[in-house]
């Protein structure tokens, strides 16, 4: 309604716990009371009822009377206040004293509950925030403000305590309540050297935490910027509402004073009945209703969506992903964990799993490459422990070299298949496996002891949990799924079919994925892009929605993508697309509502048959609809 939202009340409060509200409440019921004896012939006596009305007034309404004498001022025709002001003294011109009250006290209470709606919107983000806490326990002895705490001090985080601060534990195990964060109900183990999140709980045991981030840049400070941030970026419809209302108030004040001249001037008519008449369709005119019917019902979807743990920057975005036909996927790290995994441990002649497992493992002990972490975890996993071995040598790119300390071996080669066959010989049933693993897209390693291959470990990308049934409820609700990689074509269509997904490609640079969601997006209509955000900027740009996943690790992808999924979670990406469509149907029905309850009144003030008192109470019964119907939003499920 044109006004500041620095006077809204703590979000966290009751609504019968907030004073002004009472008072405004209190004020109506006064008013009613007095409009409904005057309606019976009982009024107050003069000089006493403009005295008294007007101390009412002022007692109830003085912002809006001062907000209006500013915009007569300034000749801001555009204000809302404006309108209300003109109405109250013509009501008094009248002598409608209890009108000018009715007038105002609506007019009132309709903005504090336009505030209460914006503030219950954001409210569990304000109440986080305020619970946050002020003073943190140094492992070094005292306290210590949060604001004067270092990058690397050690903190003591008690049961029942919330996180300060982002960072590492380095002492302790406990249950801790991520649900502000992530959106998860169910709270994660803790142990040494796992990440801890500012603004989680504690629910157990006690912790030392490291710190990894400044009070200014943790976790839960993104989110909070972010999620107000997202105010200044404004629906399509929201701007076009609030253009509307600019040009809308100064043409109703045009219209109005042409209902009081033509029939008063160029008809010769009365001028007080004319006169009444318009200033009914100033107060009817007042576009309170459309112009909170967008923000509360963005707000509130925002938030929804930061309960589940996904962040929407804003609600052009939210706009945006109720328009999607496509979403378009990247595989590492997206539908994938991007870390190896042993699928396949084949071995040949007399070589047992066991030995196999164990002698690779021992060897790639040494190394700190994704694909040798694989083979030793799955050959501790299996309950083989890696076998000693020494002279140990790499060769980057290729493979290894080592000699085993447990079995009668001579030494033991470790790689690629051309890396084996540059030194020794590679039968042909190992030639065939490693072909058969490749087609597969999955990547082959070679074990060769001896002079012949000993095995070979087939290593892919762990598929996530939820990619699958994530990828159904896409298309499910209409959308195009589609796999962009830069993986190669084999390794693409092999997840691709896993998760059900019928357009894959692979072998993608950065520049390639962006150059393919353009076609699709001029083939199809609207693409979001979901990928991790290390690679995908060009993607994020292009598409229409760009969808960041690991956002609690990369500062990358919360920065550059309009949604981040804080808990990985791809099934959210469905959740949010309804909620979005939600959202618009919402608005689309606010909006109407309020436009054709405008119309309808507008229609019976030009006919004569409205009067102030109708007029208000209308504008007020329709912004209370909409922002109860918005604030469902909130709560909002699919069905």
């Amino acid at each position: 309604m044109g006004h500041s939202l620095t006077h809204i009340s703590p979000a966290g409060n009751s609504l019968w716990q907030d004073r002004k509200f009472l008072f405004l409440f209190g004020s109506v019921i006064v008013v009613v009371a007095f409009e409904t004896l005057a309606l019976l012939g009982v009024d107050l006596p003069l000089p006493w009822a403009p005295i008294f009305f007007a101390a009412f007034i002022l007692a109830v309404g003085w912002q809006v009377i001062w907000e209006g004498l500013k915009a007569l001022i300034k000749l801001r025709f555009s204000s809302i206040s404006l309108l209300m002001l003109i109405a109250v003294v013509g009501a008094f011109y009248l002598h409608e004293f209890p009108e000018a009250a009715v007038v105002i006290t609506l007019y009132a209470l309709s903005e504090k509950l336009e505030d209460i709606g914006i503030a219950r919107s954001k409210s569990a983000l304000d109440n986080l925030v305020s619970s946050m806490p002020k003073v943190v326990s140094l492992k070094s002895g005292g306290t210590l403000s949060i604001e004067q705490v270092s990058i690397g001090s050690t903190i003591l985080v008690k049961p029942g305590e919330m996180i300060a601060l982002d960072g590492v534990v380095t002492a302790g195990n406990s249950a801790v309540d991520e649900a502000t964060i992530t959106g998860e109900p169910l709270p994660k183990d803790k142990r040494v050297d796992d990440l801890v999140y500012g603004g989680t709980l504690n629910r157990s045991g006690a912790l030392e935490v490291r710190t990894t981030r400044s009070n200014k840049d943790t976790t839960l400070a993104r989110i909070v910027q972010l999620t107000f941030a997202a105010r200044a970026n404004r629906s399509h419809a929201q701007r076009f509402i609030e253009r509307f209302a600019r040009i809308y108030t100064p043409s109703v004040l045009v219209l109005a004073i042409l209902l009081v001249v033509i029939p008063v001037v160029v008809l010769g008519l009365p001028f007080d009945p004319w006169f009444r008449q318009a200033i009914t369709i100033l107060v009817i005119a007042c576009p309170c209703a459309l112009v909170i019917s967008t923000p509360v019902a963005i707000y509130s979807a925002i938030g929804n969506a930061g309960s589940k743990g996904a962040v929407i920057k804003g609600g052009k975005y939210l706009e945006a992903l109720a328009e999607l036909k496509v979403v378009s996927l990247d595989k590492t790290r997206t539908l994938t964990y991007g870390k190896p995994i042993v699928s396949d441990v084949i071995t040949f002649g007399d070589t047992t799993e066991a030995e196999l497992l164990g002698c690779a493992a021992g060897a790639e002990l040494f190394s700190e490459h994704p694909l040798a972490e694989a083979i030793v975890a799955r050959s501790r996993a299996d309950g083989h422990d890696p076998h000693a071995v020494e002279n140990f040598n790499s060769t980057m790119g290729k493979g290894i070299h080592a000699e085993c300390l447990v079995c009668d071996h001579d030494a033991i080669l470790v790689g690629k298949l051309d890396f084996i066959t540059e030194n020794r010989k590679a039968q042909p049933e190992a030639v065939k496996a490693v072909m058969d693993l490749q087609g597969q897209g999955k990547t082959a390693i070679v074990v060769s002891f001896a002079d012949e291959v000993a095995g070979v470990f087939g290593l892919t990308d762990r598929l996530r949990e939820d990619s699958k049934q994530a990828v159904g409820e896409i298309k499910a609700i209409g959308l195009l799924p589609v796999m962009l990689t830069g993986d190669n074509q084999y390794a693409a269509e092999e997840v691709a079919k896993q998760v059900g997904i019928q357009q894959a490609y692979g072998a993608l640079l950065p520049e390639d994925k962006a150059a393919r969601i353009v076609d699709l997006q001029a083939s199809i209509g609207p693409a979001a892009h979901v990928g991790d955000g290390v690679n995908d900027a060009p993607a994020f740009a292009t598409s229409s929605v760009g969808i960041a996943m690991g956002a609690l690790g990369s500062d990358t992808a919360i920065e550059t993508a309009d949604v981040a999924l804080m808990n990985d979670d791809l099934r959210l990406i469905p959740y949010l697309v309804l909620l979005a469509r939600a959202s618009l149907r919402r608005i689309r029905f606010n909006t109407a509502l309020a436009i054709v309850v405008k119309f309808l009144f507008l229609l019976l003030a030009v006919f004569g048959k409205s009067n102030l008192v109708l007029a208000i109470a209308a504008d007020v019964g329709v912004t209370v609809i909409v922002i109860l119907t918005s604030l469902q939003l909130m709560r909002w499920k699919p069905a």
